[in-house]
């Protein structure tokens, strides 16, 4: 498997602790390591060890997840971007710096690129694709869809 960092990940890396201590963090991320030891049945040095040895080998990050309405972003779109005379890796990485963008990627059927935006109301798509989106070299197309409802948003990258 290859990850963020471009190391590979060999299947199996992680054991059964591994994904004990993913998963407590995942329902409590500010979980302590006694906390996790204690409900793990294993000390707070073995927690601490596996959760450095996890971020060494970049199975697992700290990030904190907003609230997109907490915030003011009350719109989500999703975007397929078709491109054309530039590389798709080098316009995914242009789209990817656009602060509205929280995902892009580089896909294989109807589009070259999708990515996940969010604006804070309807008045901003045009502004986004036109002037922002449109712009960037190697666009040719865009096929944006609004989300109508969120039914699942969850910051998994992976699931165990």
């Amino acid at each position: 498997m290859q990850i963020r960092s471009g190391r590979t990940l060999s299947p199996g890396t992680l054991d059964a602790l591994d994904n004990g201590i993913i998963d407590l963090l995942r329902v409590n991320g500010r979980a302590t390591n006694q906390e996790i030891a204690e409900k793990l049945s294993v000390t707070a040095a073995t927690v601490s060890s596996r959760l450095r040895r996890l971020e060494e080998m970049g199975a697992s990050r700290v990030v904190a997840v907003t609230d997109f309405a907490a915030h003011g972003y009350n719109v989500l779109i999703a975007v397929g971007v078709k491109v054309a005379g530039r590389e798709v890796q080098d316009v995914a990485r242009d789209l990817a710096r656009l602060p509205e963008v929280f995902s892009a990627n580089i896909m294989n059927g109807a589009h070259d690129i999708e990515m996940l935006v969010a604006l804070h109301d309807f008045g901003e798509i045009n502004l986004f694709l036109l002037d922002h989106v449109a712009g960037i070299a190697g666009v040719d197309a865009l096929s944006p869809g609004i989300a109508a409802d969120i039914v699942k948003f969850e910051f998994n990258v992976a699931p165990l």
